[in-house]
C-alpha cells in the first residue's frame, strides 16, 4: 500500500483511486456502496460499511439481504448497522467520521478513504428547465405523464431525471423505446412492475417483483419456492454454490409475484423471471418448461417446482 489519503469521496471518486486504500469506510449499505466496497475489499482494502437502517440493500427481500450480509462478512467486510454518521473530516492525513449507534454510543472511525453512497438525486438544476417552463417536483424530478410528456408541448423526458421508476439504465432504455414508439404514432409501454434490479457484488443479487415483506404489508396470500445452488450441478462444477433462488407466487392462482436470486450468475438468471412475470406466468409454467442440463438456469426451474409441487433435487 502507498500511504495516500484519498479523503471523502463520492462513487465517482471511488472509481478514480490511484492506489488501493488500506482502510475504506463506506457510508450507506445500498447498491452502490456494496458494489464499490466489495470491489475494493477484493483488491485488499479493509472495508467497513456504516448503514443507518438495520439491514443492507433495503428494497431487497429480507432473505436476500440476510444471505448477502452473511457472505460479505465471510469475505471480510465489516458492518455497523443501525448506525448514523454525525460528522466527517480529514485531519492530519486521515479521513475521520463520527458515528452513533441505535443505543446512543458514539465512536470515531478512521480510514484513508470514506465513500459517501447514501443515494442518488436527479441532476436537473442546470438543464434550463425554468427557462422553458418544464415543471419538476419537490425532489427536482421532471414530471411526466404516461407518454413521458412534460407539461410543455414537444418536450419529453426519460430516465433518471423523471418521477417514474427506479434510476436504472435499462429502465431508461425501455422508456426511450416507448417514447420513440409514441412519436411514431404507435403504442409504447413500460411495465414498472417488471424492472429487474441487480447488485453487482460477488455473488450478485437480483430480483424482480414483490418481496415477502411487501406482500405481508399488503395482506396478499402467497407461497414460496426456494432452491439452493449447492444442489445445482453446474454451480458445483463452477465452484459458485453460494446463494439460492426464491420464487414467490399467488397462493390461489400460482401467478408469479416475485423472483429473488443470490448467486454469481444472478444478474443473468433474473431475465427468466422478468420474462415470466411480463407474460403473467405461473410457477408451474416455469417448472414444466424443459431447461438444459447441466445449467445454472435449472435452479430457477427447481425453485418454481418447489412453489407449486416439489423440486427434483431438494
Amino acid at each position: 500500500y502507498q500511504r495516500r489519503v484519498h479523503g471523502i469521496v463520492s462513487s465517482t471518486g471511488a472509481l478514480a483511486f490511484k492506489s488501493v486504500p488500506k482502510r475504506l469506510i463506506v457510508v450507506g449499505g445500498g447498491v452502490i456502496g456494496l458494489e464499490l466496497g466489495s470491489v475494493w475489499s477484493r483488491l485488499g482494502s479493509e472495508v467497513t460499511v456504516v448503514e443507518f437502517l438495520d439491514r443492507i440493500v433495503p428494497p431487497a427481500d429480507d432473505d436476500v439481504t440476510k444471505e448477502l450480509l452473511r457472505l460479505l462478512k465471510k469475505q471480510g467486510l465489516k458492518f455497523k448497522l443501525s448506525t448514523k454518521v454525525t460528522s466527517g473530516k480529514v485531519e492530519n492525513g486521515v479521513a475521520q467520521i463520527s458515528v452513533q449507534n441505535e443505543k446512543g454510543a458514539s465512536e470515531t472511525l478512521e480510514a484513508e478513504a470514506v465513500l459517501i453512497s447514501v443515494g442518488r438525486r436527479p441532476f436537473t438544476d442546470k438543464l434550463g428547465l425554468d427557462a422553458v417552463g418544464v415543471k419538476v417536483d419537490q425532489k427536482k424530478f421532471v414530471i411526466v405523464d404516461d407518454h413521458f410528456k412534460t407539461n410543455v408541448d414537444g418536450i419529453y423526458a426519460i430516465g433518471d431525471v423523471i418521477n417514474k421508476g427506479p434510476m436504472l439504465a435499462h429502465k431508461a432504455e425501455d422508456e426511450g423505446i416507448a417514447v420513440a414508439e409514441f412519436l411514431a404514432g404507435k403504442a409504447g409501454h413500460v411495465n414498472y412492475d417488471t424492472i429487474p434490479n441487480v447488485v453487482y457484488t460477488h455473488p450478485e443479487v437480483a430480483w424482480v417483483g414483490k418481496t415477502e415483506q411487501e406482500l405481508k404489508a399488503q395482506n396478499i396470500k402467497y407461497k414460496v419456492g426456494r432452491f439452493a445452488y449447492q444442489a445445482n450441478s453446474r454451480a458445483v462444477t463452477n465452484q459458485e454454490t453460494d446463494g439460492f433462488v426464491k420464487v414467490i407466487v399467488d397462493n390461489v392462482t400460482d401467478r408469479l409475484l416475485g423472483v429473488h436470486i443470490v448467486n454469481a450468475n444472478a444478474g443473468e438468471a433474473i431475465a427468466e423471471g422478468v420474462l415470466a412475470m411480463e407474460y403473467a406466468a405461473s410457477s408451474e409454467d416455469i417448472g414444466r418448461t424443459c431447461h438444459a442440463h447441466p445449467t445454472l438456469s435449472e435452479a430457477v426451474k427447481e425453485a418454481a417446482m418447489a412453489a407449486f409441487s416439489q423440486p427434483i433435487h431438494a
